[in-house]
């Protein structure tokens, strides 16, 4: 694979996603931050402001997923509709390079988003004097980013073999189990059917365990997992990427256009 190759699709993605006004979202954060500071502060204050800081991590987790979904599964499967993809293979680019360009590209979106959002988040807090916990906030922030890196690529390589539609439904189900993937054993446990059991064990083997990047509740109570802990969650989310990229250029591979 080469890199220089690689950075060129990337950037090209993210010319093409920022020209899309994605970024206008980060208004639409700030305008439903600052709602949410006007609008809940009595009821805020009774809970020391912890509604208000579950507002603005929710938010950035949300705005972000939707970033993640439906612009990630458009990404190969528009090249694929548009007829685009033929012109691209017919240049001295490979198809590895082709897949992680385009994850790579978004994910760099995704930073920017995130990182906006972030900052305008606790600026919002601080002129609002409303106290934060910033360091397990900031830290929040990078394991989301790493969260939503990883629906990029459950969404890349869903679009890689299936219609857009389809793929954002089933990446959005893909969110939604691996976020409680661990709920799923128990749940399969209390069944007491072997059959049951065998499906929520074998679901949870599968999907992400999105659980582990999602700090928002220990976050907003300043509250971290050990440094080690957070280096294994990180390395978790980077083979996990690495190896939905993988399935993805496997199967773009095998696709005939």
């Amino acid at each position: 694979m080469n890199l220089g190759r690689t950075l060129v699709i990337a950037a090209n993605v993210f010319r093409e996603v920022i020209r899309d006004r994605v970024l206008y979202l980060i208004i639409l954060f700030a305008v439903l931050l600052i709602a949410s500071i006007r609008l809940l502060p009595e009821l805020a204050a009774t809970t020391e402001n912890k509604i208000t800081l579950d507002v603005g991590l929710a938010a950035m987790s949300l705005l972000g997923l939707v970033i993640a979904v439906f612009v990630g599964t458009g990404l190969v499967n528009k090249e694929i509709e548009k007829r685009t993809v033929l012109v691209l293979m017919a240049k001295p680019i490979s198809r590895t390079e082709f897949i992680v360009g385009k994850h790579l590209g978004l994910s760099a979106v995704l930073a920017v988003l995130i990182a906006a959002m972030t900052a305008i988040y606790m600026i919002l807090l601080s002129f609002s004097r409303i106290p934060y916990p910033a360091t397990s906030i900031a830290v929040s922030s990078l394991f989301l980013f790493l969260q939503l890196s990883l629906i990029t690529a459950v969404a890349i390589t869903l679009g890689v073999f299936t219609s857009s539609l389809l793929a954002a439904l089933l990446t959005f189900t893909v969110f939604l189990m691996g976020s409680s993937s661990a709920n799923l054993v128990a749940l399969g446990a209390q069944s007491k059917n072997p059959t049951v059991e065998a499906v929520t064990r074998n679901l949870y083997l599968v999907l992400p365990d999105l659980s582990r990047l999602d700090l928002k509740n220990q976050a907003v109570y300043g509250l971290l997992p050990p440094a080690e802990m957070l280096l294994q969650s990180a390395g978790y989310a980077v083979l996990y990427i690495v190896l939905l990229l993988a399935i993805a250029t496997l199967i773009f591979s095998r696709r005939q256009f």
